[in-house]
């Protein structure tokens, strides 16, 4: 189709000046976070219908709970899951000490009984999504932003802290 255009503005390629693709580029491929997705990102109107909780421990942003709520709906529709459809997503944060700025953060799923009675617990029931964050890390991490993004490099769960003195250059440790 380019050629077509291009004859019909005036211009003329030679066969050797094009640019040859294999084939399986030429069609449109989608790229995902990881090789089993097989669906497509939630759609912007997902992303708009959520409004973040200002009094929560940790702020997620729409695009971070869009992301969460795909990867609940994929738990969910896993026939290996031994996990009931009706139970939250848990997502535990927190901090440990380590990486190049001193503290690094920690994100990772939880189950119901890993809960604690001291744990502070964010819910979010319309989106299915629980934030938990041990005592320890509350000081640390008390108005952080959770931010995703799908960029090819650099993509992924971003972390904006304003309790942070310094931060490393890849954003995953900090110093207070």
């Amino acid at each position: 189709m380019a050629i077509a255009v291009h004859q019909a503005l005036g211009f003329s390629f030679a066969p050797s000046s094009i640019n040859h693709r294999p084939a399986a580029l030429n069609s449109y491929s989608k790229l995902y976070s990881s090789p089993t997705d097989v669906d497509a990102p939630a759609a912007v109107e997902e992303e708009d219908a959520f409004e973040g909780d200002d009094d929560a421990i940790i702020r997620i942003k729409p695009s971070a709970m869009a992301r969460l709520v795909e990867l609940k709906s994929k738990r969910d529709a896993d026939p290996k899951s031994t996990v009931d459809p009706s139970s939250p997503l848990i997502l535990r944060m927190g901090v440990r000490n380590g990486g190049c700025s001193g503290l690094s953060y920690v994100m990772d799923f939880s189950t119901a009984d890993e809960i604690e009675e001291e744990d502070e617990i964010d819910n979010y029931e319309k989106e299915g999504i629980q934030c938990v964050v041990d005592a320890k890390s509350l000081l640390y991490l008390y108005g952080m932003e959770l931010d995703f993004s799908d960029e090819l490099i650099g993509g992924g769960f971003k972390f904006f802290n304003p309790n942070a003195e310094e931060s490393c250059g890849c954003g995953s440790s900090f110093t207070v």
